[in-house]
């Protein structure tokens, strides 16, 4: 059974709602004020089933037809808006005693914008009207349409405009004989993607709780599954699940769907929430968008224009931020002159009527949002519809201004990461969308979760991808992050380039410290730990560093002396070496040399590092051998008795007190002896 949404679309009083009762013998006004007043408030619902018997849907197959009735007056089109954003076809209802109106034509606009591209142009009311004013609406109608999705003139829309009325049921037949035909041409929404469902209406139902409904634009819901509401994070369980009003053991895209969820009561939950799978996907409040500027807009939309942002259910205001820096001048009539202003007098960058452009969206709201998602624009006051566009991404890293300092310093312009997308996603190149999100990260890398937030794209799809891009080498995939090819390879020259200067500035060091290392570069180039161990391997494997426990350096490069250096590096081993475990003070054996005190310390540290000396304490400092030897000594000892106290230590070390605590301490911390009391075991 295939399923499919039906909007309706038309200004007020022209039958919208009386056309889908006639159709599924329900009225979908289900308000008091709404019956009180006879007009359409909020959004209505209705359903039905239609037999497909004919060549331009599968001969057999059962239609079941979601209809979403929006209200047509001027003052509830954002209730309109959250409507037709999940519409798969459309019903432009024009009455045929009054014709085009002001709600038909911003309505059809919107379904321009929103990439509407399957309808049927519905003359009501034809029974109100003589045969000759019939033919002439349908003549004004079809001038309207012309060059558009619901043009008449092109051949596979030969149907498209149908007369009816509702009171006597006067062309329904032909309607639901264009709906089938209609139908058959609209692709199935894909069922195995993930989940997301609009939220258009909340409320409590006796018996159950807290439901919730929408259209299902992706993905499919059972009872029991975890969904996650966004923006606000909170986890809810679906208790059961309805399509079109009966009990469902699933609702798939497509589909109208009522959830009754446990989790969260009415309180919890809005319209424009959407539900997804738990910690998939991502809010945001910043948008990359391709926009265009409807020719009917009443001004310019300069750079920094506050606006009304609708997509699907949700509505919030945002702040536009153009990209292109250039003043887009349009043929400055007398009419255009004054209905926009002289353009040469404002420098800032605007969008003028008609055209279309990249653009930067901040909400005042987060929203949850993904790239191919249709939105709406409305100008902040007064509120009317002046455009809309596509989300191209909702995760971007730099803002247009940041994008026209780059252009400067390149000597040229330099296209947004959106702007460079724009034809893969038409060539259906997703494989190098993957890549561009990838690189644009630099050396930190771009991982699978990420991936997945930033398309809306499951996990294994992003998975394939990235085999494509691997094979082809031009990524490469580190446990769960994908780097561009070309990072891993400035990887290592960053890391050949650090060690490098760590040498030259530090000769008497044996080597980085690898610890040292990843941190610098983790700060200087935010480079991820999993690429700078890959690209340390890697370097160590060709033969091009060298790993000396944590050490890294250069082959064959070790501590470079001078004579001086060498000399005081001997005098420090031979004054350690001499004093057996009566060890003079480190800093009495330093202040003794010729060298200056940095150097001094730097040998110092070589010695510790090479464990020619070993530290025991924040004063004390003995000479391996040293210690070595007192380890024999203990051993010899064990012989005669197992244990011994401070006052046996000292008899057999000849150190005194001084020596002898912090050397004892040392011997259990290294488990060659444990205390006991006061009294030490040889282990």
């Amino acid at each position: 059974m295939k399923s499919l949404i039906v909007g309706t679309a038309g200004h007020i009083d022209h039958g919208k709602t009386a056309l889908v009762k006639a159709l599924t013998g329900i009225d979908a006004d289900r308000l008091e004020e709404e019956k009180r007043r006879g007009i359409t408030i909020d959004l209505g619902f209705a359903h039905m089933d239609l037999a497909a018997e004919n060549d331009a849907a599968k001969t057999g197959e059962t239609l079941r037809i979601g209809f979403v009735d929006v209200p047509g007056h001027e003052r509830f089109v954002r209730n309109m808006l959250a409507g037709v954003g999940g519409i798969d076809l459309v019903l432009l209802v024009i009455a045929a005693d009054e014709g085009i109106k002001p709600q038909t034509r911003e309505h059809f606009d919107i379904l321009q914008l929103l990439g509407v591209r399957r309808g049927i142009t519905v003359l009501t009311k034809a029974d109100a009207v003589d045969a000759e004013t019939l033919e002439v609406v349908r003549l004004e109608v079809q001038e309207f349409l012309r060059g558009t999705f619901l043009d008449s003139a092109k051949a596979d829309n030969s149907d498209s405009i149908v007369a009816v009325s509702s009171l006597t049921g006067a062309g329904l037949e032909d309607l639901r004989r264009a709906l089938v035909a209609a139908a058959g041409e609209v692709a199935a929404r894909d069922s195995g993607a993930l989940v997301r469902l609009p939220i258009d209406r909340v409320f409590t139902m006796k018996g159950f709780g807290t439901v919730v409904t929408g259209t299902l634009v992706a993905g499919t819901i059972r009872p029991e599954d975890e969904l996650e509401v966004f923006p606000t994070g909170r986890r809810v369980r679906v208790r059961g699940v309805q399509v079109h009003g009966q009990g469902a053991d699933a609702a798939v895209a497509g589909q109208r769907t009522a959830l009754n969820l446990a989790g969260a009561s009415t309180e919890d939950l809005a319209r424009g929430m959407t539900l997804a799978p738990p910690e998939t996907l991502r809010t945001t409040r910043v948008v990359d968008v391709k926009m265009r500027l409807l020719a009917s807009a009443p001004r310019a939309l300069k750079d920094g224009a506050r606006v009304h942002f609708h997509s699907y259910t949700m509505e919030t205001v945002g702040e536009v931020r153009l990209y292109d820096s250039d003043v887009k001048t349009p043929t400055l009539t007398a009419k255009n002159a004054v209905r926009m202003g002289h353009p040469q007098l404002n420098s800032r960058p605007q969008l003028f009527p008609g055209r279309e452009t990249f653009a930067q969206i901040r909400l005042a709201e987060a929203a949850l949002l993904l790239p191919g998602d249709r939105f709406i624009l409305r100008q902040f006051s007064p509120v009317v519809t002046i455009g809309g566009g596509t989300v191209v991404d909702a995760a971007p890293m730099l803002s247009p201004k940041e994008v026209r300092k780059i252009g400067r310093m390149a000597g040229g312009p330099v296209p947004a990461f959106s702007q460079a997308m724009e034809g893969l996603e038409w060539l259906d190149r997703h494989w190098a969308i993957l890549a561009l999100r990838a690189s644009r990260r630099g050396q930190r890398g771009l991982s699978l979760a990420e991936a997945v937030a930033e398309t809306g794209r499951r996990r294994d799809e992003i998975t394939k991808l990235a085999e494509v891009l691997i094979e082809q080498k031009l990524a490469v995939r580190l446990q769960d992050r994908l780097f561009a090819a070309y990072e891993f390879e400035l990887a290592q020259a960053s890391l050949l380039d650090a060690v490098s200067r760590f040498h030259k500035a530090n000769p008497l060091s044996a080597g980085m410290s690898k610890g040292e290392m990843q941190d610098e570069l983790l700060r200087a180039l935010e480079m991820a730990p999993e690429l700078f161990a890959a690209a340390v391997e890697s370097l160590a494997r060709a033969k091009k560093l060298e790993l000396v426990n944590e050490l890294v350096r250069l082959p064959g490069r070790g501590v470079v002396m001078k004579d001086e250096e060498a000399e005081s590096k001997k005098k420090i081993e031979d004054a350690f070496a001499a004093a057996g475990l009566k060890v003079p003070a480190l800093q009495e054996v330093v202040a003794g040399l010729k060298i200056d005190k940095a150097r001094a310390q730097k040998i110092v540290t070589l010695l510790l590092r090479d464990r020619v000396l070993v530290k025991i304490s924040d004063e004390l400092v003995f000479y391996r051998g040293a210690l070595e030897q007192l380890r024999r000594d203990l051993a010899a000892y064990k012989t005669k008795s197992a244990k011994m106290d401070v006052a046996k230590f000292k008899e057999l070390t000849g150190v005194s007190r001084k020596y002898a605590i912090p050397l004892l301490e040392y011997l259990d911390r290294e488990r060659v002896t444990r205390r006991v009391g006061d009294v030490r075991e040889i282990l």
